[in-house]
């Protein structure tokens, strides 16, 4: 069994190679869709469980008003589908937990609009359904994910991917946050240099 400092040290050697293999292509083309969203007036919906709902709704706070907006660096009308806990209850009770996004978007949908989506394992039945509804509207995807990538890899038309073992779900959401901050303070800095 490894003690803590060898553990330490064997995590963060795991986690600076995943982001030396962050693809900056694939950031940009983030950046691009979320620019085209805002310059049209769509709207960006955000889905993920568990850590990935927790990262979703990150994502929503620093790109969404309350960080980009209220800087006036991005206008991005923005939602996260997991944060209000009465609608998921009630539609997890109601009609079950794997249609709990796809409600949320069913008939809502607009051209223009953006729906990212987090999954580690990529094949996370709610997330998969939304996405195939998403797809059916001709709504954008945008896929973060992790281990082999799943389904989830294969329906979005953009893939953050984060290439691990399967399980490996600490390393998969640091670096799913790190897209976050990569975006949000790509931003900040836009502001700093006028």
């Amino acid at each position: 069994m490894l003690n803590v400092r060898s553990f330490v040290e064997l995590y963060t050697k795991k986690l600076i190679t995943l982001i030396e293999e962050i693809d900056a292509g694939v950031v940009c083309e983030i950046v691009e869709s979320l620019e085209l969203v805002a310059q049209a007036g769509g709207r960006v919906y955000v889905i993920g469980n568990g850590g990935s709902a927790a990262t979703a709704s990150h994502m929503t706070n620093d790109l969404g008003v309350s960080g980009l907006g209220r800087r006036g660096l991005l206008s991005l009308d923005m939602i996260s589908l997991a944060d209000n806990t009465s609608v998921m209850t009630a539609l997890a009770n109601d009609v079950g937990y794997e249609n709990v996004f796809y409600e949320q978007l069913r008939n809502r949908l607009c051209d223009n609009d953006l729906v990212i989506a987090f999954s580690c394992s990529g094949n996370s039945s709610n997330v998969i359904k939304a996405i195939k509804y998403a797809k059916t509207e001709g709504t954008k995807v945008v896929g973060v994910s992790g281990f082999d990538g799943g389904e989830l890899m294969e329906l979005a038309d953009i893939n953050f991917h984060v290439r691990t073992e399967v399980g490996d779900y600490g390393l998969v959401e640091d670096v799913h946050m790190i897209l976050d901050h990569l975006i949000y303070s790509y931003y900040l800095q836009l502001m700093s240099n006028d």
